[in-house]
């Protein structure tokens, strides 16, 4: 497995990654230092996190993680049998999408927030490949608190064949940007992780169409 934010030294040029299908962007240091933990505290405590069930295999699990759904009014995002209806746009979360997309020249309506609680909390193999999102999704990724390991794959028809090929340490502070044919050809991931007793937030900004 390729580890390579391991490559990535400077703090404002991000390593860009373009391996056949998959297109990856990422800065370690998008998030200024002095700010990260202020925003992780204040959307820790204001955001209105529900535990969801997901509908998989003709079964109702427990999603083992919180989430949040916000965005422009209209902007439904539905997977997993469960539909998200926006909450409207906090003054954090404006001003966290505009700096998003200034730093990407992408244009997004959505964000969806993820809160791994601890270690034990994951995100299971899968693409973001709703039809909602349109064809060749443009998803940044803003990572906040505890650092995870995000793992990338190739789509295969047998996924018990494949392994993690690519690999990035989401730090307190990152930025990652999936967009092109990664979402149809690529799976990501984030593992369980005994080092990660720390909550981690997660800001991943869509479009919605």
């Amino acid at each position: 497995m390729n580890v390579v934010e391991d490559l990535f030294e400077s703090e404002d040029t991000p390593i860009v990654i373009e391996d056949d299908s998959l297109s990856v962007k990422f800065w370690r240091n998008f998030v200024p230092a002095e700010q990260r933990a202020a925003i992780f505290r204040t959307l820790l405590a204001e955001t209105p996190w529900r535990e969801t069930e997901l509908h998989i295999y003709g079964r109702r699990v427990k999603m083992p993680r919180m989430t949040c759904w916000f965005g422009d009014a209209g902007a439904v995002y539905t997977y997993s049998g469960v539909r998200n209806d926006p909450l409207p746009w906090t003054p954090k979360l404006t001003a966290m999408l505009a700096d998003v997309q200034r730093a990407t020249g992408a244009t997004f309506n959505s964000v969806l927030l993820n809160l791994y609680r601890n270690g034990k909390d994951y995100m299971s193999w899968h693409r973001d490949d709703e039809k909602e999102l349109g064809p060749s999704p443009v998803i940044a990724s803003v990572s906040l608190g505890a650092s995870r390991r995000f793992d990338f794959r190739r789509k295969r028809a047998d996924e018990r064949a494949t392994r993690p090929t690519k690999s990035f340490e989401l730090a307190d502070g990152s930025l990652l940007v999936m967009s092109g044919d990664t979402q149809r050809k690529w799976q990501h991931s984030i593992p369980k992780s005994g080092r990660a007793d720390e909550p981690r937030i997660n800001l991943t900004f869509r479009r919605i169409y």
